[in-house]
């Protein structure tokens, strides 16, 4: 649980930065990772130092007797002018040596560069570090999001964070299994993966297995789930081959591995990767030889590419220079024959008029079961970006016969800038309406919920967009008849001329 006194430790790390002169909330969160893998590599330390110890068995180390003084035991005890040179020329180095124990995350450790350039911050920094609670397996990665939550501005390449509650919806539609291989081809943060992490601690735990914890400051109870029903091979493919992310940025993929590492996935699977590229091998992960089973995706929006520099295999399916459409054909090669997906596209690619627009409809429907279109509000990923956009639910393979619509109004935030929380939530009656759908009773278009049929969409051809099947209702207002409407006319110009009279008067 992540309390308030928790949020103020944050908030004024966070505040030390912003005075150190390190402003950007992308490098604030980098920096802050580097220095959590080194107290946790110091951590995984010290633990492996206690069995050997215990068991007699022993086990890889990560710093030799002579690198002892890396060890964050040991330079946090260190002055400010003491410690910046060994942390910037010494500590960070040493990430490199970390490659050796084969996790994706050390990887992207490897070209690690402090950027605290005064000793003070990195004191400062460091001491605060060292009070979060990095081995509490619940807090630390709600602590970790937290510090995520403050990414208020669009990153690099035009990233940006999905809401968590609209991946939330997104992961409840797909119900994943404990058994599967998830993937996300530009993983960003890695806030899919992590949202399936805590679908499947939440789904696998018994009533009894749940602990409630209270906040001593302010009384909220937190439920944390235990996971007891997950066996111990579904325990170990969820630790360390279930989830697998690709992303073209390095900073990225470090803050999505550590996000996963922090949620109790200890090797992710992260790979830098442009997924789009010519360069892309399709050589996926052993565990997803044949495809992975789940996809959950926010692909880049208004990216044009270069045709020689996009997978020939994609653009056999759909000749277009445009991401958003290209990332939708790379899910369908990605996934296994009934794989399913739940993917985030902006409104132009439910309706565009171009050939490459309606021909990936046409595959969706015609080669693949396309299972739901959900319409999302203009103002969800404010203030990122205003762009209307829509999920599309489908399955590889498989045939399309009627198609779940929801026309989503509100998400329980306000849609301006500020993303307030509003009472107006349409998320809960979705999941609720896509649980129980039917598509023999669902047939009311004036209803927030409805089905189509592929014939109808075929009609359209192969428009889907909400608006091109929903019919409004326009309430009818009654007006008085034309000789009332002229009877208080009069009486009002009768009172109008009193009042000037009165002023008239007054004034003499």
């Amino acid at each position: 649980m992540v309390t308030g006194e928790l949020k103020r430790r944050i908030d004024a790390l966070w505040t030390e930065f912003w005075q150190g002169g390190i402003t950007n909330p992308l490098t604030v969160i980098e920096q802050i990772t580097f220095l959590m893998y080194a107290r946790l590599l110091d951590i995984n330390e010290a633990r492996d130092e206690n069995r050997e110890k215990r068991t007699g068995k022993s086990f890889p180390h990560r710093f030799k007797e002579d690198e002892q003084h890396l060890r964050w035991s040991q330079f946090r005890h260190l002055g400010a002018d003491e410690m910046l040179p060994i942390v910037r020329d010494e500590v960070f180095p040493h990430f490199k040596s970390t490659v050796a124990s084969g996790t994706a995350f050390a990887e992207f450790m490897k070209d690690a560069q402090l950027m605290i350039q005064k000793p003070g911050l990195l004191v400062k920094a460091v001491n605060m570090i060292h009070e979060l609670p990095l081995t509490e397996g619940d807090t630390k990665g709600d602590l970790y999001e937290y510090l995520l939550s403050k990414l208020t501005t669009a990153g690099i390449n035009g990233q940006f964070r999905t809401p968590r509650h609209i991946i939330r919806l997104m992961v409840d539609m797909l119900e994943p299994k404990p058994t599967d291989v998830i993937g996300d081809p530009s993983c960003g943060t890695g806030g899919f993966l992590v949202n399936v992490m805590e679908y499947l601690l939440q789904t696998y735990t018994s009533p009894e297995a749940i602990i409630e914890e209270v906040d001593p400051e302010t009384g909220a109870v937190e439920k944390i789930y235990t996971g007891d029903l997950l066996d111990d091979d579904q325990r170990n493919h969820i630790r360390s081959s279930m989830f697998h992310g690709f992303d073209f940025d390095a900073t990225m993929l470090r803050i999505a591995a550590m996000n996963l590492m922090l949620h109790g996935v200890e090797d992710p699977d992260i790979h830098y990767q442009d997924t789009l590229s010519s360069g892309f091998t399709d050589k996926f992960p052993k565990q997803a030889s044949e495809g992975f089973d789940v996809i959950l995706a926010n692909p880049p929006f208004k990216g044009q590419l270069d045709f020689e520099d996009v997978h020939s295999g994609l653009l056999r399916q759909v000749k277009t220079k445009k991401t958003e459409l290209l990332f939708l054909a790379l899910i369908l090669r990605m996934l296994k024959d009934g794989g399913r997906s739940a993917t985030i596209v902006p409104d132009g690619v439910l309706f565009g008029s171009s050939g490459a627009h309606r021909q990936l409809r046409e595959i969706l429907v015609e080669k693949n079961q396309l299972e739901a279109v959900i319409s999302l509000p203009g103002g969800v990923f404010k203030p990122y970006a205003g762009v209307s956009t829509g999920i599309l639910v489908f399955t590889k393979g498989g045939e399309t016969k009627d198609v779940f619509f929801y026309d989503v109004q509100a998400d329980g935030r306000s849609l301006d800038d500020k993303r307030e929380p509003v009472e107006q939530n349409d998320i809960p009656d979705c999941l609720a309406r896509w649980r129980k759908r039917d598509p023999d009773k669902d047939t009311n278009r004036e209803s927030k919920a409805f089905f189509v049929s592929a014939d109808e969409i075929r009609k359209e051809n192969y428009d889907l967009s909400l608006t091109r099947y929903k019919k409004n209702v326009y309430e009818e207002e009654e007006f008085d008849p034309p000789q009332v409407m002229l009877g208080r006319m009069s009486l009002l110009n009768e009172e109008i001329g009193r009042e000037i009279a009165e002023l008239q008067e007054m004034l003499g």
